[in-house]
């Protein structure tokens, strides 16, 4: 078991929600990635130590101004002397090393309990990365810069972290976990850039998903605005409700013949709807321009909203603060999540029905337990696209691979490199990849 499983694991433990751990550690990465001997970067070169030397010395006592030298050390970068003083103090009590992961995990759960109870309550009822995220930058953390760039950037690695550990059985989910969970998807692509590793992410979601809109494979150097808030809906597994498009113009045209578009500048928004915007808007009545540019909505109160776009300004992933009746605003894509929510509740189960008595599978109980369990990824929301498409069963793919190329080429699968990095972490996985596979075609 590595660093993250048991800080993931040890945290679960401790009663705080997938996404409460999530949050957590995305901050902690933040601070110190994940390393418990992490001295702070900057104080390396005034206190003449590495992290490994600065640990012995302190554990050794050749050090002595541990509590009062003001530099940021283990887990969660503890700078101050009072927080300082309690971390040696505990670490002498149990007699371990002051860098020890155990230890540290062990104070940071008791200074939670006992000087931060308001943090450790929303840590143990949130649904919401961003929310667990927020307080522990906000409440706990508390670094000099808290504006909204560190706080999406936090956010973003918990929900690395999620996707990678959380149980992803959405049995249950509700209306506002699915509206979040959109928020979340999107807000972890902030940062990125035209080409790098984030932007490459999105078009891989967007590019394999099937059929493309107007059969066109979207391209590094295009404006991807629409393509970003497309990638989001395909993640989430709501594309067949919100629908997908490249360009804004044929997106709000998909958006009305589904029902689902807002055309009142003075509507307020809910998370994981998608705000248009249109620049020759004058502020002057409701706005019936063409759409120019389109994002999602991330967080909503006081009058005001914040939208997580692609293709801003350098052509980046960023977030823009709106006022509610704002100027620029052209209306809004709003899916109905009660609706949708109601419909994925319970699908994987129904799909693993289907497919057994297609013949397809053989062991539905087993893979109702595999989804339930949370440990393969995405395996939920593969079986339901794959019931989706199927209706006979087919002979088999000769390997997973050919299984996940053939589940690509029918559009149940648009991350083909995470199956065939992964089919052989799950016992029966590859051989579920070459039925499947079989019997898309």
């Amino acid at each position: 078991m590595n660093t993250e499983e048991k800080i993931w694991r040890y945290l679960q433990d401790r009663g705080l929600t997938d996404a409460g751990v999530a949050g957590l550690m995305g901050n902690l990465y933040a601070e110190s990635g994940l390393r418990p001997n992490n001295l702070q970067n900057s104080c390396e070169k005034r206190l003449g130590y590495t992290d490994v030397a600065y640990t012995a010395a302190v554990d050794s006592g050749e050090y002595t101004n541990f509590t009062g030298d003001s530099a940021g050390y283990g887990l969660a970068q503890w700078t101050s002397c009072p927080r300082k003083t309690l971390l040696l103090e505990f670490a002498k009590r149990a007699k371990k090393s002051i860098g020890d992961l155990e230890m540290q995990l062990d104070f940071l759960a008791d200074e939670l309990s006992r000087s931060y109870p308001a943090v450790l309550n929303t840590l143990r009822s949130t649904t919401s990365v961003r929310t667990a995220s927020d307080i522990v930058l906000l409440k706990f953390e508390r670094p000099a810069d808290q504006g909204e760039a560190v706080k999406v950037k936090r956010a973003g690695y918990g929900q690395t972290f999620y996707n990678k550990y959380a149980k992803k059985g959405d049995t249950g989910m509700t209306e506002t976990q699915l509206r979040q969970k959109v928020a979340d998807i999107i807000n972890a692509w902030v940062g990125g850039t035209k080409g790098s590793k984030k932007h490459l992410d999105i078009l891989a979601v967007y590019n394999g998903h099937k059929p493309l809109a107007r059969g066109y494979k979207v391209q590094v150097k295009d404006a991807y605005c629409a393509t970003t808030v497309s990638a989001a809906y395909i993640r989430a597994g709501i594309s067949e409700y919100t629908g997908t498009e490249c360009g804004v113009e044929k997106f709000i045209a998909i958006a009305r013949s589904k029902g689902i578009w807002v055309e009142n500048d003075a509507h307020t928004p809910k998370i994981g709807d998608a705000c248009v915007y249109d620049w020759q808007d004058d502020g002057r009545g409701d706005c019936t321009g063409a759409g120019d540019h389109i994002g999602i909505v991330t967080a909503v109160g006081g009058g005001t909203f914040t939208v997580t776009e692609g293709n801003m300004s350098g052509g980046k992933v960023g977030t823009r603060r709106m006022q509610v009746n704002g100027r620029y605003i052209r209306g809004f894509i709003c899916p109905d999540f009660a609706a949708i929510a109601k419909k994925l509740n319970g699908a994987p189960a129904e799909a693993i029905d289907k497919l057994a008595r297609l013949d397809i599978i053989n062991s539905p109980d087993y893979w109702k337990q595999a989804v339930e369990s949370g440990k393969v990824e995405y395996l939920d929301v593969l079986l339901v696209k794959a019931a989706a498409k199927i209706t006979k069963a087919g002979p088999r793919s000769s390997t997973p691979e050919n299984g996940i190329g053939a589940l690509v080429s029918a559009g149940v699968i648009d991350t083909p490199n995470h199956w065939v990095e992964h089919y052989r972490d799950y016992p029966n996985l590859g051989a579920l990849l070459c039925a499947l596979g079989g019997s898309v075609k």
